[in-house]
């Protein structure tokens, strides 16, 4: 069984909170701190340039500035002394200090080791921390394979997120189709179509040494090439059959089988592969839709607390959780009568502070004892329980709808369950 913390969801999820976290923090001046290291640099370089903009810095006229920057490298050089070699990606850190208002402000440090290869060195001092390098990878790095091939060539490749690469370029060398003196052109043609046989066999055992390893995170396989050999090639069967169940129809015509003919093969399935998601999606959520409207009880269940009355149950088969929502799980204390509940509170409710009654006996406040991000409690909860976790994008309308009607989450169960959440109120109640 799978755990939270591997699965590629909610590792996007993750990165983006993350992300929106800092990009939320604001200084009161140039003093917020951009630092992003990438595989192979060398730390002691990254230390001698960091002890040059400390020097720098001393020349900053602004008295409360000057000692907030200075501050914020001292502490970015410890950080960074940590690392006797950056990460696999590289590594990117954001120091500084945040305004907190009142003229007032607080030591803010994130360190984020990206999903994706840095290819970029750079520091940058400013009101703002600089995310660009990192909002381009937000999006989760889909892993694709390629295979454009006609007789005479095959090339091999993946894409992945947003990048083609070529892994694997072969010539076949089957003769071209036209006669040759002193032979009969029956024979000719057995030769041409044995040696094109035994190439497309090849091809077969180079796409099987490629993508069989990684056939668990292949959302699928994209072919194409000129004219009609890619047709046979497919209808075949010359692929494995594990791959040959992963072949995107309809196939695609590009005209070139090398390196540019899988930029070629990738711009042609553009739309293709932007509406598999969304279509899955959609379908998720459209069964949804349906289960709700049934008369008797259906197997759906929405809302924070139905949602995990079934989670709890183990009644739970998909769990859709919008990938807008961005709330706490705030564990509290009844001072009361002693017993612990669990809600959903947003940024917002949380920054107020407004006191929290205990729905159990009704004593106020009850006191905070744990918090922690609600879409990672979800997806715990659901593996916990067997259930498979799904976060839905807002770009389609079956997803703003789960997002606005439903509080973005909501469930599709292996079993009808009673719900918990307490009705209505009726109209001049």
């Amino acid at each position: 069984m799978s755990t939270p913390e591997s699965d590629p969801q909610l590792a996007r999820y993750s990165f983006q909170r993350k992300l929106g976290e800092i990009a939320a923090v604001r200084g009161r001046a140039t003093e917020l701190i951009s630092l992003y290291v990438p595989p192979g640099r060398q730390i002691s370089d990254v230390m001698g340039y960091l002890r040059n903009e400390y020097a720098q810095s001393s020349n900053i006229k602004s008295r409360t500035t000057r000692k907030n920057v200075m501050w914020a490298i001292e502490s970015l050089m410890g950080r960074v002394r940590a690392y006797k070699e950056p990460p696999a990606h590289g590594v990117a850190f954001f120091v500084g200090s945040k305004a907190v208002g009142a003229d007032k402000s607080e030591p803010v440090t994130f360190i984020v080791e990206p999903p994706e290869p840095l290819n970029t060195y750079l520091y940058r001092c400013d009101s703002t921390f600089f995310l660009d390098p990192l909002q381009a990878m937000v999006h989760e790095p889909d892993l694709w394979g390629l295979i454009v091939v006609d007789r005479a060539e095959v090339t091999l490749g993946v894409l992945r997120g947003k990048r083609v690469e070529a892994l694997r370029n072969k010539q076949s060398l089957v003769p071209s189709k036209h006669g040759r003196g002193g032979q009969s052109a029956h024979r000719f043609e057995r030769m041409i179509e044995h040696a094109a046989h035994e190439f497309f066999v090849k091809v077969a055992e180079m796409a099987a040494e490629l993508f069989l390893p990684k056939k668990d995170q292949l959302k699928g396989i994209l072919l194409g090439g000129p004219g009609a050999t890619k047709e046979f090639f497919y209808k075949e069967g010359f692929l494995h059959y594990e791959l040959q169940q992963k072949v995107v129809l309809p196939l695609f015509d590009t005209g070139y089988t090398d390196e540019h003919g899988l930029k070629e093969l990738v711009e042609k399935a553009t739309q293709t592969l932007h509406g598999l998601d969304l279509t899955e999606e959609k379908r998720l959520v459209q069964r949804l839709l349906a289960e709700i409207r049934k008369a008797e009880a259906g197997l759906a269940a929405y809302g924070e607390r139905d949602v995990a009355h079934a989670l709890e149950l183990g009644a739970v088969d998909t769990l859709l959780v919008s990938d807008g929502l961005r709330r706490q799980l705030v564990t509290y204390r009844c001072g009361a009568c002693q017993r612990t509940f669990s809600t959903s509170r947003s940024e917002e409710e949380l920054e107020r502070a407004d006191p929290v009654a205990c729905p159990l006996c009704g004593a106020s406040p009850a006191t905070e004892t744990s918090r922690e991000d609600y879409v990672e409690s979800l997806f715990r909860r659901a593996v916990a329980s067997g259930a498979q976790a799904r976060l839905v994008s807002t770009e389609s309308e079956e997803g703003e709808m789960l997002a606005r009607a439903f509080g973005g989450v909501a469930a599709i169960l292996r079993y009808p369950v009673a719900s918990v959440s307490a009705p209505p109120p009726r109209p001049g109640a």
